[in-house]
């Protein structure tokens, strides 16, 4: 196959629409603090957004293997990577915009925050727990690693769970939108689960 039928192939024409997409969401919050549409709060729109973002993407990432079992579109792996990888990205924005509006860059301070206040200590271990799975998502990771990359990005789950309690302590409501995360961060463990119990000899990372 040519270079141009392999770039202009239609999973590909797909994954650049997501990728665009998925820059969305950050664009609008840059062009909300230049035109100064954020609020009375900016800071603390941009903190929550880019938090919801990073969780949305992980959800989405978690959704693939599901959606790719239901219904046999395999192709659909394609892009598990890529969506973690933005969740990571919006966790990154999440983390250096609470540690520079609210802490200044401060170590210190952040370190005291995480001490003392449960809702920050998890959504800071969440923030870490993606950062390993962040660096070992390339292809010379996978190959290097083998069976114990899969191993490792089972905390993946780990991470989702402090994330949905993280927002949940943070918003300090346990209606609306931090109910639909937990509720959804349940099914898809729970399709894991019963996929799991069903095909006892084809435990595979997902």
């Amino acid at each position: 196959m040519s270079v141009a039928g392999r770039v202009f192939r239609p999973v590909t024409l797909i994954k650049l629409a997501v990728f665009v997409a998925a820059l969305v969401p950050q664009a609008l919050l840059i062009r909300g603090a230049v035109t100064g549409n954020l609020g009375v709060n900016p800071a603390e729109t941009i903190q929550l957004e880019t938090g919801r973002w990073a969780l949305k993407f992980l959800l989405l990432s978690l959704a693939i293997t599901p959606v790719r079992r239901l219904t046999g579109w395999n192709v659909l792996i394609q892009f598990r990577r890529m969506l973690g990888l933005f969740a990571f990205a919006y966790a990154v924005f999440h983390f250096l915009s609470y540690w520079s509006f609210d802490l200044n860059f401060a170590f210190s301070a952040m370190l005291g925050d995480v001490l003392k206040r449960p809702f920050i200590a998890l959504g800071f271990t969440a923030f870490l727990v993606m950062v390993p799975l962040a660096l070992t998502s390339t292809k010379g990771w996978i190959r290097r690693m083998g069976k114990r990359w899969a191993q490792l990005h089972r905390l993946v789950y780990v991470s989702a769970i402090l994330a949905v309690l993280h927002y949940a302590f943070k918003v300090k409501v346990f209606t609306g939108d931090p109910v639909w995360y937990a509720i959804a961060l349940a099914v898809l463990l729970g399709a894991r689960v019963v996929w799991w119990l069903r095909q006892p000899a084809r435990r595979v990372s997902t």
